[in-house]
């Protein structure tokens, strides 16, 4: 029977409860639920020339869609960095699309004026002054390019140009000098019209690191010969979680002139705990600062934030000039400050979620995850047939086969784990060897499940050698 959307609003109470009830019973069996789901979709179908209400596309919803969805807000998804959701954090979501406030600007609603009290909150978590100032993003690869677009602007300013209105062609090549850039560095100098190209990989400290060589540093800016350049600093690696040295970095500014951007994209949660805080040391010295809020803050995606002591060149970078918007003031609208005119109120499930569990709470999360990181660790160096890449320094597990560890066969040791409907873990290249990742920044995980998933591992293990 055709519905209308007159139906479904004086029907709102109880759709709103099925909708609940539904997503209680979902949450409820994530354990119980295939981690991955490793089949096709159902058939396509043809858009419906009548509609069938809210209540009729849950109950379709329901029989062809939820079924394929992988439990990744469950305790043994393990692949990338992916947090789940916290109680408060999913409440605060909820209310979020509720509400429907475009936080993009003020004036309307305190919603921005929340998002500001949010992100000092998050300044304070992470060690971060004053002097930064921050917004929300969608995630890391966009929290990057901001950071690299203010830091774009910087050059302009040290170079004599404005690149926001002249262009980066203005600034004619580019040095930008990494040691282990993440994937989404070089895709923000494309975006940005630097160019893939000119990221310059430092060498590396020896010993399986991946943090960079800061005397190999120094002589690269020192190459460089005064002309200015942006470095980007890892706070957390990929593969093995390792820091760069980010003071011993920001002490070469005394010498040579760069914009120092840092991806602590997960690492930054580092300073949560007292026994792990020191690998984040200077990281309040940096320029600007990625961190993504989906991974370890355990909020729904997408939420990220970006950082910066350069507000005003931010601003120079983004605002949007129209009369109804009004100019940017003393303090800018989020309008002014990020990519998008048009923002959802990504704040208030991390502000929901501080609130709820303080810095205790979430200490807990990170501590708990990195003990359980070295529990599977562990387990794996006493499976046979495996081996670790690296030490576990930090919440990932970077492992391989023993003998023949080509790219099918670890391969296929990585589906045969998702196949069992135990974890999922996800495939990367460390040294120049195919190995498997499992990165633990989900709430909900404990050594029930850890030891759950070193089962997975081990019967795959077998598998993968018979």
């Amino acid at each position: 029977m055709h519905r209308t959307l007159a139906d479904d609003l004086s029907r709102l109470p109880e759709l709103l409860q099925s909708a609940r009830d539904f997503a209680a019973r979902e949450v409820a069996g994530l354990d119980a639920r295939p981690v991955a789901h490793l089949g096709g979709p159902p058939d396509a179908e043809p858009l419906p020339a009548d509609g069938i209400g809210a209540e009729g596309a849950l109950a379709r919803f329901a029989e062809r869609w939820a079924p394929g969805f992988s439990a990744s807000a469950g305790p043994r998804y393990l692949g990338f960095v992916t947090g789940g959701a916290t109680p408060a954090a999913l409440t605060g979501d909820w209310l979020t699309g509720a509400y429907d406030q475009n936080s993009a600007g003020g004036g309307d609603s305190t919603a921005t004026a929340l998002e500001r009290e949010t992100l000092s909150w998050l300044r304070e978590l992470f060690g971060l002054g004053e002097d930064h100032s921050g917004a929300f993003v969608t995630g890391a690869t966009v929290s990057n390019t901001v950071g690299l677009a203010i830091a774009r602007e910087w050059l302009g300013e040290r170079l004599g140009v404005s690149v926001s209105e002249e262009g980066a062609g203005a600034l004619g090549p580019v040095d930008i000098l990494s040691g282990s850039p993440h994937s989404s560095v070089p895709k923000a100098l494309s975006v940005l019209g630097i160019g893939r190209g000119r990221l310059r990989t430092v060498p590396l400290l020896p010993g399986g690191r991946e943090a960079v060589d800061v005397p190999r540093l120094d002589a690269e800016l020192e190459a460089l010969d005064g002309r200015p350049a942006v470095v980007v600093a890892n706070a957390g690696t990929v593969n093995t979680v390792d820091f760069d040295d980010l003071r011993a970095i920001a002490a070469l500014k005394e010498r040579h002139d760069f914009w120092l951007h840092v991806d602590a994209a997960f690492g930054g949660f580092a300073a949560l705990s007292p026994s792990y805080a020191h690998l984040v040391d200077g990281l309040d010295a940096a320029d600007s600062v990625c961190v993504d809020l989906h991974k370890w803050l355990n909020v729904p995606y997408d939420a990220a934030v970006q950082f910066t002591r350069r507000r005003d060149l931010q601003v120079r970078v983004f605002h949007n000039a129209s009369p109804y918007l009004g100019a940017p003031t003393g303090e800018p609208d989020f309008v002014h400050l990020t990519p998008e005119n048009s923002r959802r109120l990504r704040a208030l499930p991390a502000w929901f979620s501080l609130a709820a569990y303080g810095r205790a709470g979430h200490r807990e999360i990170v501590e708990r995850n990195i003990a359980l990181a070295r529990r599977l660790g562990d387990g794996i160096a006493d499976v046979p047939g495996l081996r670790l890449l690296a030490p576990v320094r930090l919440n990932v597990v970077c492992f391989t086969l023993e003998g023949d560890a080509g790219r099918e066969r670890v391969h296929a040791l990585g589906r045969a784990v998702a196949g069992s409907g135990e974890a999922f873990v996800t495939p990367t290249v460390f040294e120049g060897t195919h190995a498997l990742r499992a990165a633990f920044s989900n709430w909900r995980t404990s050594e029930a499940d850890t030891d759950r998933v070193l089962a997975a591992v081990r019967r795959a293990a077998g598998a993968t050698d018979s």
